[in-house]
């Protein structure tokens, strides 16, 4: 008679000890710069634009320095020069024209650190400038154009109720949105802006290339394998099988390793295909700040129409967003950030219009919530605008329109499942005693006022639209000697606990301890193309594959065990599927729901299978003649479907709603002349441990019926959604500063409350986008 497989305890919902833990403590983890080097390795360096706008006549290399022994790469070594992404409009190397400072122009390579170095002293360039347009307002205007025709990277229009009829009807949405708005009891209009924010992921930029018999290899710090690998693909003209990228241990990412690999790997790939030598290029801090890519600004201009009683009626919103100056992934932020910008609320009639243009800045792209916080910054904001307008708790006001089951989105999208925004916010304002502290009043002891505030969001899980069915993302999970199963995934662990967490869902989809369960390292030759590590959709997209691969794989040995009268283990039974079919491997392609409906052309339908929903809580102390802010306590309501490793859901939450609280109140890029003055960590200010405050973390599990280990959902993307203005609502209560712009220094709050005009506005209508 068969056995049953290994008895093993359920881990989803578990908090076990991570996979990749012991490694990272002692050191072992080898990050690219502690690979060993290759024979003949040399190293990598580049030379950039000290402009942001101008002419490249021409690249002049010192004479009288000794050029023997390093390698020198310019523009026309390049095969096919342009960084393959969205659109082909970044060159690998500048020709012609630069578009922004720091932009590579040339690449050198040499043995000894030192001489390369001063190499990079011996290159002269040649560049006529020319005047930079670094505003995304004087972009929008066209005066000059540095990008197409018109210097709009995307434009997208999403409308309902009112607006939507008369698009319907061929008449202007506008006119229609602002019929609505005049019809409203109490209308209110402001403008909200953001502000770029740098990932500061805790390793730098770092690949090593190098080629041989096989074809072209990068390995480094890579968030995404397959961006890399479509980029060599397009710079190379290679076949794709002998193209191979591979993902090292990699500290951190928020976004920033997503598409700016591709362009730091294939110049370590093009140093290595002329020198003929291994070459390892890994920028340092300063470097990494000023080239990469950085979180897109934002300026919203909304008018809102609701009833005296606070039923929100009509919204109209113009977003800017500025791109720099490559699209990067910018339409898709874009997208991101329209699509959320009505926030968790209903609205009876909607007019979004979000425009995306270049500027002669670096160019910006994937950050961590992908365009929603500068929106959600916006409509949170604004709806505490209206609240104070119509005399009630901004909390009452959220309450009442929170959206619910079977209400629908901007785009038209009924909320079938998974809906738990009343929840969020009853879970967090228990957990706060928020009611009480706000029935208080601002309380001020000695020169130090304290207030409380929050805000209330939701955020899209997985890729928009039609994503999914777009990438059909796979994974493949091998049977091996002794009953183990292999995961093998593009999906990166680029510290956020995926290897833990996909082995905690296989083990259990599969009956077996976790110690049974591996998880291959993301290699493009060895792994099938499971879709990008972004948009909140690695447990809920590619951990529902790991989870069918894995029962599937189960199910053969069990039917394996069946199929003999003999008394095989789970163990013995999948040894003998193996030595008969040699290979034994299930590989799946992830399927949406049924009822995902998406129109690309008119911008309506599902946008997203299910929404993750959150209430933030910030209680912050304000010094009143310094008008430094602290934030003293921190609450967060989240609803995550089912917490695979509740540890780590709570660990994500936290360190996001730090995150978003760092780009609330200190981090700030300070540029002059299209260049950034503070490329270091003394002066780009991130919060620390010390300036974390407490974090109460409430999970709130409404399961998504598609997601893996029982309804999980997309986290990652989340926290970093409320923080900013559930502080600035906190400051707002403490000391009557209604901020609309971020950062909220000090020297910015200082000049509100003393009336100045501030650089950027605070609050008010502002001017027309």
């Amino acid at each position: 008679m068969a056995t049953s497989p290994p008895a093993s305890a359920s881990t989803v919902g578990s908090s076990v000890p991570r996979t990749d833990g012991p490694p990272k403590v002692t050191g072992a983890s080898r990050y690219v710069d502690d690979i060993p080097a290759m024979p003949g390795e040399i190293f990598g360096r580049t030379v950039r634009s000290p402009v942001p706008r101008g002419i490249l006549r021409g690249v002049r290399l010192d004479p009288a320095f000794d050029w023997s022994d390093v390698t020198v790469v310019l523009a026309e070594d390049v095969p096919v020069n342009v960084v393959a992404l969205i659109q082909d409009d970044q060159p690998i190397l500048a020709t012609g024209k630069v578009n922004h400072a720091y932009e590579p122009i040339v690449l050198l390579g040499c043995a000894d650190r030192l001489k390369l170095a001063r190499a990079i002293q011996a290159v002269a360039l040649d560049i006529d400038p020319l005047p930079p347009v670094l505003d995304a307002r004087a972009a929008r205007g066209g005066g000059e154009i540095i990008w197409g025709a018109d210097n709009v990277i995307k434009r997208y229009l999403i409308t309902n109720g009112c607006a939507d009829a008369a698009r319907e009807r061929g008449e202007a949405g506008e006119a229609a949105i602002d019929a609505a708005l005049a019809r409203c009891e109490v209308v209110v209009t402001g403008t909200y802006a953001s502000h770029h924010q740098e990932q500061l992921y805790i390793e730098p930029q770092g690949v090593i290339a190098w080629w041989d018999e096989a074809g072209a290899h990068a390995t480094g710090s890579i968030q995404c394998p397959f961006y890399v690998h479509k980029a060599f693909l397009k710079a190379f003209g290679l076949p794709p099988d002998r193209i191979h990228i591979t993902q090292s241990v990699t500290g951190g990412g928020f976004g920033g390793k997503e598409e700016y690999p591709s362009i730091i790997a294939l110049h370590a790939a093009l140093l290595a295909r002329k020198s003929g030598r291994p070459v390892r290029m890994i920028y340092d801090r300063t470097e990494d700040i000023e080239a990469t890519t950085k979180r897109h600004p934002a300026c919203c201009e909304i008018t809102s129409g609701c009833d005296r009683d606070g039923a929100l009626r009509a919204l109209k919103i113009r977003i800017l967003m500025d791109g720099g100056a490559y699209a990067t992934l910018t339409q898709v932020v874009l997208s991101r950030g329209a699509l959320h910008a009505a926030g968790a609320y209903r609205w009876d009639d909607v007019w979004i219009e979000a425009t995306a243009v270049a500027t002669n800045t670096p160019p910006n792209g994937a950050f961590r919530g992908f365009g929603a916080p500068q929106t959600i910054w916006a409509i949170e904001r604004h709806l505490d605008r209206v609240a104070q307008e119509l005399g009630c708790d901004p909390l009452d006001l959220k309450a009442k329109n929170v959206l619910r089951p079977g209400d629908s989105t901007a785009t038209g999208q009924v909320l079938r499942v998974s809906v738990a925004g009343e929840e969020c916010i009853t879970r967090a304002i228990a957990a706060s005693g928020y009611r009480q502290k706000r029935a208080a009043g601002p309380t001020v002891r000695g020169r130090v006022a304290r207030g409380i505030g929050l805000s209330v969001f939701m955020h899209g899980a997985g890729f928009t639209g039609s994503g999914e069915r777009y990438y059909k993302g796979k994974v493949a999970l091998d049977l091996t000697p002794g009953g183990r199963l292999r995961i093998r995934t593009a999906s990166t662990d680029i510290g956020q606990g995926t290897e833990t967490v996909f082995r905690q869902i296989a083990a259990d989809a599969a009956g077996l301890p976790l110690d049974r369960v591996e998880f291959a390292v993301p290699c493009t030759t060895t792994v099938p193309d499971s879709g990008p590590t972004v948009a909140s959709r690695t447990v809920m997209v590619v951990g529902s594959i790991v989870e069918a691969a894995a029962r599937e794989l189960a199910s053969r040995v069990r039917a394996e065990q069946a199929s003999t009268p003999l008394a095989l283990s789970f163990e013995e039974a999948a040894d003998r599927l193996l030595a008969r079919e040699g290979q034994v491997t299930s590989l799946k392609q992830y399927e949406p729901p049924d009822y995902v409906r998406w129109d690309d052309e008119a911008y309506k339908g599902d946008a997203y299978p299910c929404f993750g929903w959150a209430c933030d809580v910030a209680e912050v102390e304000v010094d009143l003649d310094t008008f430094e802010v602290t934030v003293v306590d921190f609450w967060s309501a989240t609803d995550v479907g089912k917490a695979i490793h509740p540890v780590m859901c709570k660990g994500q939450i936290e360190g996001g709603s730090l995150q978003a609280i760092g780009w609330a109140l200190s981090e700030e890029i300070v540029w002059q002349g299209g260049k950034i003055k503070n490329p270091r960590m003394t002066n780009y200010i991130i919060p620390t441990s010390l300036d974390a405050p407490p974090f109460h973390v409430v999970l709130v599990e409404e399961p998504f019926p598609f997601g893996p280990g029982g309804g999980a959902k997309g986290i990652g993307e989340m926290p970093m959604d409320g923080g900013a203005p559930a502080v600035a609502a906190a400051i707002e209560h403490a000391t009557g500063i209604a901020a609309g712009a971020l950062p909220l220094t000090p020297e910015r709050l200082l000049e509100a409350a003393r009336g100045a005009a501030a650089p950027r506005p605070l609050a008010g209508r502002g001017e027309r986008l």
